[in-house]
């Protein structure tokens, strides 16, 4: 498997294009902005996108949805939880930015421990509530990669000061869903350079004296 990531947007999300070497099929994971960037990105690297995946909704991750899944006609994958924030402008605060970013309804809905299999592409779904309410993370157990969104970065964890947001839910989420998760497992955050489960558990300082269980 090969991880292509874009960084896309005013806010530089990083939007992963993740396929089979072989087949040449995968996803998109948060195609935030930038839509003819990554279209043109999965022309250069010769893959057959088959699905979008959205790790929450908040507009800098969907901004490019609607353009991405009319170019391919391809499904999304969403939260369940995430049903306004995808819908309402004002829920996902593209409208604060002057923007009416939307998308359309999710072709499936995800719920915690969900699987998805899409082509080549096998998924561990994670619900991990706090920055949004229906915050996910995907979990490819066979190349140890995790595409953890805004949940968990490099050294620090989502923002919580927006509506629909908890602190404490958000610290209770990473402690019981990523933190028992192997240390060599490389994270893929929504913003800002990679890390691992390991590296965070050891010197995160939001994470220090948690109960990993």
């Amino acid at each position: 498997m090969k991880n292509h990531i874009l960084v896309v947007g005013s806010y530089e999300v990083n939007c992963s294009l993740y396929f089979d070497e072989n087949s040449k099929e995968g996803v998109i994971i948060d195609p935030g902005a930038d839509a003819q960037i990554i279209i043109d990105a999965v022309a250069d690297l010769g893959f057959t996108p088959k699905a979008v995946l959205l790790t929450h909704g908040h507009s800098d991750h969907i901004g490019a949805v609607r353009e991405i899944l009319e170019k391919y006609q391809i499904p999304l994958y969403a939260g369940k939880d995430e049903k306004e924030l995808l819908a309402n402008s004002t829920a996902n605060m593209s409208k604060f930015l002057g923007l009416d970013i939307t998308t359309p309804p999710a072709d499936f809905w995800l719920s915690d421990e969900d699987t998805i299999s899409v082509g080549p592409v096998n998924l561990r779904v994670f619900h991990t509530p706090g920055h949004s309410p229906g915050g996910l993370c995907f979990l490819d157990e066979t190349e140890n990669l995790l595409f953890c969104g805004d949940t968990l970065f490099y050294g620090s964890i989502g923002r919580t000061d927006f509506p629909g947001c908890s602190h404490e839910q958000l610290i209770d989420s990473i402690n019981r869903k990523l933190m028992p998760l192997p240390d060599s497992i490389i994270c893929i955050p929504g913003h800002g350079p990679t890390t691992t489960i390991g590296g965070e558990r050891a010197n995160n300082p939001f994470l220090q004296g948690g109960n990993f269980a």
